[in-house]
């Protein structure tokens, strides 16, 4: 049996809608007293961060995927609903679990991943089980890779970008690597790569660059995409901010300085929310947007992340619209 909100009398265009993987983050938080590592359990996946950081900045956006008819998937849709995400196009189903992240934080905030997904709820999700209502009223699509590692969920994923794209919407990927996930390396580059000749916006990591293009130059990596047909290509550089390139050519903003890291879970998610959350108010086609206007969407990318940082977890983390303007007035 499937459990699906599905609201069939939706009418409401969305500003972003994501589509993808919602999971639990069970994240480090140090030793109990016998030496054991404690875990704190934080909800997570890419989109699902994506969509609650644009959400938090005031854009209007919905959810599309699956989670196990569970006790983390309930939580899971009431943290979306609590967040006010749309959840009429999440569905929780009976037959498989939420899928599981095991995430190891260091001293210094860096990460390292172990799933439980064999299969996760998210892979299962098959195309007849999107809601239109939501997908045909999106103004952006954003999706990630990690529906790209299995089927049906593979499928699907093209299935809804190729709807969206047909229906106007912007078309937004962030690949997000995760190596454990894949069978290999040539596989997922197989893959991964497979989807940016739909893509209009992308993000990808500076160490994600040769894997994306074969150019670890992230100058060359963002250019290649660009001529790819990735209108704007949007590599994020860690704490040093991103470098962004458009018809105008490349420019990299600066980020913001954190004295105080408290786990970078969510850093780039919060970046591209923001950013997300900049295109879908500012009244223009995305050909239309300058160089400057770019680096503006980028600097208030980089200070979404800079305060996402500074807390633990992705989505409790995600930063409210007078923190960023707090943050870009004193910087």
């Amino acid at each position: 049996m499937l459990q699906n909100t599905k609201d069939t009398a939706c009418r409401t265009m969305y500003d972003i809608t994501v589509f993808g993987e919602i999971l639990i983050d069970f994240t480090s938080q140090g030793y109990n007293a016998d030496g054991q590592m404690l875990y704190a359990r934080n909800p997570g996946g890419a989109p699902a961060n994506v969509a609650v950081a644009a959400q938090k900045l005031g854009a209007q956006t919905a959810f599309l995927g699956k989670a196990g008819k569970d006790m983390h998937g309930e939580f899971l849709r009431e943290v979306l609903q609590k967040e006010q995400v749309d959840t009429s196009g999440m569905i929780l189903d009976e037959a498989y679990f939420t899928t599981l992240a095991f995430v190891e934080v260091s001293d210094t905030g860096e990460r390292t991943f172990s799933f439980a997904r064999k299969p996760g709820a998210d892979t299962k999700i098959q195309k007849e089980e999107i809601n239109l209502a939501v997908l045909d009223h999106t103004n952006i699509f954003h999706v990630g890779s990690l529906s790209l590692t299995d089927q049906p969920a593979r499928d699907t994923t093209f299935y809804a970008v190729k709807r969206a794209k047909s229906k106007g919407s912007i078309i937004s990927y962030d690949p997000n690597y995760r190596a454990s996930l894949w069978k290999d390396e040539k596989t997922a580059r197989e893959h991964m790569r497979s989807l940016v000749p739909y893509v209009d916006l992308m993000k990808i990591s500076d160490e994600e660059t040769e894997l994306l293009t074969d150019h670890p130059d992230v100058e060359a990596a963002a250019k290649a995409l660009y001529e790819q047909g990735v209108k704007i290509v949007a590599v994020t550089l860690g704490g040093k901010g991103a470098y962004i390139y458009s018809k105008n050519g490349g420019c990299e903003v600066l980020g913001f300085e954190v004295t105080d890291v408290a786990d970078t879970n969510g850093a780039g998610d919060s970046f591209w929310g923001g950013f997300l959350y900049k295109i879908s108010t500012c009244g223009k086609q995305i050909e239309e947007l300058s160089k400057e206007e770019l680096e503006e969407y980028a600097r208030f990318g980089n200070a979404v992340a800079s305060l996402c940082v500074e807390k633990k977890g992705a989505i409790p983390a995600m930063p409210q619209l007078a923190q960023v303007e707090e943050r870009l007035r004193k910087s």
